[in-house]
């Protein structure tokens, strides 16, 4: 990885008209790192993550890929990158099933890298993500959390290095929500992936992630360990302590 980071946001600024949605965010993203973000709603996580994956061209500042700029890049040059993400509603074909979205997946990413085992085809994605007994269904059949997880799939088919993951956790049940954690964690340590997990649920993600950066009002406030960002008073204010982790 000739020591750059596999992501990195140098003072990345995001403006629709006059409202500054990302303000001056910089960032760097290490191989095999498992990182959240957190922030209040309107903090600016989304639009952050989409600058990340190319939706959106930031207004000012600079990405880099393995020490490479990605300005002005579309997104499939993200992609070329591996960078894959998942979105808050679910983007699944509904009337297709569940084996032909992750073949879908596949077809996006081509040939190009070298698939890891556990990638090599629809059937074995499907195992690694524990929706095998519902491949022949359609995606409109399976549940939300189903979903979900098959949208991770679909990204994982593309083969990536980076995977960012949009509130994956959103609508669970707080065991669905631990599980998906747990398979988070797998798929880091098991793929070789950098993850980038947004999530509103904020204890759980505090649990199962590595390192946090905290987003308020589009500014970045915190970056570093879960245990030394819930002792940020900045941070405990931004979030007037009610979405916090509880006092052990």
């Amino acid at each position: 990885m000739n020591g750059h980071p596999l992501l990195e946001a140098r003072e990345v600024t995001v403006r629709f008209g006059g409202l500054t949605a990302v303000d001056a965010v910089s960032a760097a993203f290490a191989p095999g790192e498992l990182v959240g973000i957190i922030g209040p709603n309107g903090a600016g996580k989304t639009t952050f993550f989409n600058a990340l994956s190319g939706v959106i061209v930031p207004s000012a500042g600079e990405l880099f890929a393995g020490g490479a700029s990605l300005a002005g890049a579309a997104p499939h040059r993200f992609a070329q990158q591996g960078i894959a993400r998942t979105f808050q509603t679910p983007r699944v074909f509904a009337e297709l099933s569940v084996a032909a979205n992750i073949d879908f997946g596949l077809q996006f990413a081509g040939r190009k890298r070298e698939a890891p085992p556990l990638l090599k085809d629809a059937g074995t994605i499907l195992d690694l993500i524990g929706l095998s007994a519902q491949a022949a269904l359609p995606a409109a059949a399976i549940t939300p959390s189903q979903q979900r997880l098959l949208e991770i799939g679909m990204a994982l088919a593309t083969r990536p290095r980076l995977l960012l993951l949009d509130e994956v956790a959103a609508g669970l049940t707080e065991a669905e929500v631990e599980a998906m954690a747990r398979l988070i964690r797998r798929l880091r340590d098991e793929l070789d992936l950098t993850v980038i997990w947004i999530e509103h649920a904020v204890s759980t993600l505090l649990r199962h992630v590595e390192r946090v950066l905290v987003l308020h009002q589009g500014r970045k406030i915190a970056d570093g360990l879960p245990s030394e960002v819930v002792r940020n008073a900045e941070v405990i204010e931004a979030y007037l302590g009610d979405e916090m982790v509880e006092p052990a």
